[in-house]
């Protein structure tokens, strides 16, 4: 049985947690900085999990 891979598109975006859920970075950061407010900003360094709906596809594309 050959192995599964993994997605390396969902690999540079995602990673599980020790407790299994999945981590995500936070969007609106990358361009159009100076109207956004720097409380804002640091709101957005801090990972997400990514929404129950959306873990088992994530599972899936990370399956090691």
């Amino acid at each position: 049985m050959p192995k599964i891979k993994t997605n390396r598109g969902a690999a540079k975006r995602f990673r599980k947690s020790a407790s299994g859920a999945v981590k995500r970075g936070q969007s609106h950061r990358r361009h159009i900085l100076t109207k956004k407010s720097t409380k804002r900003m640091r709101h957005l360094r801090s990972p997400a999990c990514v929404h129950k709906a959306d873990v088992a596809a994530a599972r899936r594309m990370l399956p090691y």
